[in-house]
């Protein structure tokens, strides 16, 4: 099993889950959170005043597959968050060791 993050754009999300959904993909977590890369944040007027938002908004998505499935959940992913300008995101993907459903005791495969 694999543990897919992804952290994208919001305005992509519902792009993102419908696509997802188109294979098969059962379940997320989507996390609202802040962060900056290669974009240093922007600066933004109000009231006049100019200030710098170090951190942007993003959304991150937790998605736990099989390990055949990622590689086309990352592909997905990419293909759909995609927006050719800076600060389109990241993924990561790590192994998961263990993974119970806590309401039936399932485990690992079952669980997902």
């Amino acid at each position: 099993m694999k543990l897919i993050t992804a952290v994208i754009k919001p305005f992509k999300l519902d792009d993102v889950r419908e696509s997802l959904s188109q294979l098969g993909v059962q379940g997320m977590t989507v996390t609202e959170v802040k962060g900056f890369g290669r974009q240093k944040g922007q600066t933004e007027i109000y009231r006049g005043a100019e200030y710098v938002v170090n951190f942007l908004p993003k959304v991150k998505l937790e998605i736990v597959v099989g390990a055949d499935m990622a590689e086309q959940v990352v592909e997905t992913i990419q293909q759909t968050a995609k927006t050719d300008k800076i600060g389109d995101g990241k993924i990561f993907v790590v192994d998961v060791e263990k993974t119970v459903r806590i309401r039936t005791g399932e485990t690992d495969g079952d669980a997902i």
